[in-house]
């Protein structure tokens, strides 16, 4: 048994090791390793503020919306990784962030460039442009079983005689609707359009004929926005946010390593053997779910890092208090992990819950910091409750009868 337990730790400590080296050469890669925000990498930052029009139209949450999605697909245009595009200033403003960018000209060119809807043949060739659509809205036909998803639009007078005649000339052939050079959909034409009001048929689900119907309002910005403020980060200044942040971090787990091993003894070993995994755990969440880590992130990672470690403390002070009952050690450590696993648990539950409520209500920044810190919370969780109680078990069946001064006990019980 003992020779088994020897094996196992053994073949643990390799794996780890060996995906440790895996992750950190493929998580640091800038092509496909961990996406690093505006603040690490550097990039442009802007801010676009509506202008009010000449005839002294109001500018409505409608109108900022249609702005925001446009610019988003602009800066989908662009390639950028995990842009932050948002609204402030009561709606009035738009934030842009655009890690990596290097030429903020070019990326405010590119986003002030009005959005251009056109209606073309199969071969490509403009048979009209937007400027006629007065309007597009998503519905559903209940006539048909499944029901159909539907996008209602509807045109001026110009227009209505325009599309009449077009969809006259090409029944029976399709004709695609694009934004920019972007193909939203290419219905065919079943009989001539004449009255001014057209019907999309064939989108697959509401969200999309939504989110299509959207585009079509928006075909063009519809207020005038000019750039406010226009900043770029440096990415040296991205680097010495890096070079800064990993310095904390590395300085707070090596002292967090000696405590735990000088105090802990076996168990801080063990501990900090399992921060390694819980390390590993929140970086590969973070890639999976395509998360981009800025420095609030890491204050996330850091926080989660330290509340993993007093999960361990919890466990490790009531381990001894059963060798000090004068338990044995493969009776303590069962013993001392599940009376710590109520406190463990109600611990992350209730830090959890700021968490959430910072997701919802936070700001972007704070955002990317409650988003770190639940992952971190979660795996921190599996590492104290799972992953070390294993290890611990196959410790203690490597010798049960193993001095008690490894535990950080004095004396034996």
């Amino acid at each position: 048994m003992a020779k088994m337990n020897v094996l196992k730790l053994a073949a643990v400590v390799v794996l780890v090791g060996v995906l440790a080296g895996f992750s950190f050469w493929f998580l640091t890669n800038p092509d496909f390793g961990l996406a690093l925000g505006l603040d690490l990498r550097g990039g442009v930052h802007l801010v676009l503020e509506a202008k009010p029009d000449e005839d002294g139209r109001e500018i409505t949450n409608a109108d900022m919306e249609q702005v925001r999605v446009i610019i988003e697909r602009r800066v989908n245009g662009l390639g950028v990784t995990e842009p932050t595009i948002t609204l402030a200033n009561a709606r009035k403003r738009v934030i842009v962030e655009l890690a990596g960018v290097t030429d903020p000209d070019e990326a405010v060119k590119h986003l002030q460039t009005m959005a251009k809807l056109t209606f073309r043949n199969m071969n490509g060739e403009v048979l009209m442009d937007g400027s006629y659509l007065t309007g597009a809205r998503a519905d559903v036909d209940n006539t048909k079983i499944p029901i159909d998803h539907i996008i209602n639009i509807e045109f001026n007078s110009d227009g209505a005689k325009l599309f009449g005649e077009i969809t006259s000339k090409y029944v029976g052939q399709q004709i695609a609707i694009y934004l920019d050079e972007d193909e939203l959909t290419a219905p065919v034409v079943n009989g001539p359009i004449l009255g001014g009001k057209a019907v999309i048929t064939g989108q697959d689900t509401r969200e999309e004929a939504g989110r299509i119907a959207s585009l079509l309002r928006s075909g063009s910005l519809p207020v005038s926005m000019e750039i406010v403020q226009k900043q770029q980060v440096g990415a040296q200044l991205g680097a010495d946010s890096i070079n800064k942040s990993v310095t904390a971090c590395l300085v707070a787990i090596v002292l967090i390593v000696v405590f735990m091993i000088a105090y802990y003894r076996l168990q801080g070993l063990v501990a900090s053997f399992s921060l390694l995994v819980f390390a590993l755990i929140v970086l590969w969440v973070l890639r999976a779910f395509g998360a981009v880590l800025t420095l609030t992130g890491i204050a996330g990672f850091v926080l989660s890092l330290g509340m993993a470690v007093d999960l361990n403390i919890i466990v490790f002070e009531r381990v001894k208090e059963e060798i000090v009952f004068g338990k044995s050690l493969r009776a303590a450590v069962d013993a001392g992990f599940s009376r710590a696993f109520l406190t463990v648990f109600d611990a992350n539950i209730t830090t959890m819950f700021v968490a959430l409520s910072l997701l919802l209500l936070g700001s972007p920044s704070i955002k990317g910091f409650a988003v770190t810190l639940a992952i971190g919370l979660c795996a921190s969780l599996f590492t104290a409750v799972t992953f070390t109680r294993t290890i611990m078990r196959w410790v203690v069946g490597v010798n049960p009868q193993m001095s008690t001064r490894l535990f950080g006990v004095r004396r034996a019980a």
